[in-house]
């Protein structure tokens, strides 16, 4: 098949992109696919072009432009198959805020929450008290992320999500430790669970770092605690309207109780990415895990 493979872009995750999709470059290659690797940040212009003169895309952009759903409208514009979600499902899971009320309304477990479009008074305090997290309303890979356990604090992390042009939001602390786990099609696969060993939370440089953390595959927790992290992850990618694959983000509390973070669209994908290594133990090996996601994209460009 011939695949366009976009990637890169403009986001401040621009370089895990592109890491990511040189890997599944090669391993699509290895499979007998024909591959154009295209970076979004110098070929935005004939995006639309370059789509009609493939089989099919598969999209590793992080943030803006590509977990927005503007790439996939566009793709469509053209009729050009992709993997993952459409448009409005992707629009609403990487607006955070927007996701969480659509959780709520749905009976999902989710923290209380705050969105500052702007910087607060000097006297603003969250209503659910100190420390909190805050960061990045449509942020990810933990970018523009801090903990604050006083307005002084919250000010630096507040400072560096605002440069960025970003919104903020602002969330309680929840003590426990994170899970995760992605849907493929409609079945969710084997939970994750993630021991941060550089820090004490899942920062950037857990996730990124050689040994930042590590991650338990499938996560060794109850049975009873693994079904409801699954059953969880599905009826949030159903709530959101999403389709092909999605990752579900957890706190998992002492008592076992469950809060869901976030639900990512275009989850990492390498090898020994947090999806990739669900596969595995659902037995599908990192190209396996690629050509299912185009299976599904194509069965879902057949179904529009």
């Amino acid at each position: 098949m011939k695949i366009l493979l976009i990637a890169g872009g403009w986001s401040s995750e621009r370089e895990i992109s592109l890491v990511g999709a040189r890997g599944m470059q090669a391993a699509l290659e290895q499979r007998g696919h024909s591959v154009t690797f295209f970076d979004l940040l110098d070929g935005f212009d004939t995006l639309l072009q370059t789509a009609q003169q493939h089989d099919f895309a598969l999209i590793n952009l992080h943030g803006a432009p590509g977990e927005d759903g503007l790439v996939q409208a566009m793709l469509e514009r053209v009729n050009c198959p992709y993997q993952g979600s459409g448009p409005a499902g992707s629009f609403l899971a990487l607006n955070k805020a927007a996701a969480k009320q659509i959780f709520r309304l749905a009976g999902l477990p989710t923290a209380d929450w705050v969105l500052l479009p702007r910087r607060p008074a000097p006297d603003w305090t969250p209503p659910f008290g100190w420390p909190v997290f805050a960061k990045s309303n449509t942020g990810g890979s933990s970018l523009h992320l801090g903990r604050a356990a006083s307005r002084a604090e919250l000010e630096p992390v507040l400072d560096e999500i605002f440069a960025a042009g970003e919104c903020a939001i602002i969330e309680p602390q929840l003590t426990g430790q994170e899970v995760t786990c992605g849907i493929l099609g409609s079945t969710a696969l084997a939970p994750i669970l993630i021991q941060p060993v550089a820090g004490d939370f899942f920062d950037f440089t857990s996730k990124y770092a050689k040994g930042g953390a590590r991650e338990l595959c499938p996560a060794p927790l109850p049975e009873a605690v693994t079904a409801e992290v699954q059953r969880i992850a599905l009826a949030a990618h159903k709530a959101l309207g999403l389709d092909g694959y999605s990752r579900a983000d957890f706190i998992l509390g002492p008592d076992n109780s469950l809060h869901l973070l976030e639900v990512n669209t275009l989850p990492g994908m390498t090898p020994t990415s947090l999806v990739p290594q669900e596969a595995a133990v659902a037995g599908l090996d990192f190209g396996q895990l690629l050509e299912r996601l185009m299976e599904l994209g194509l069965q879902r460009h057949a179904a529009r």
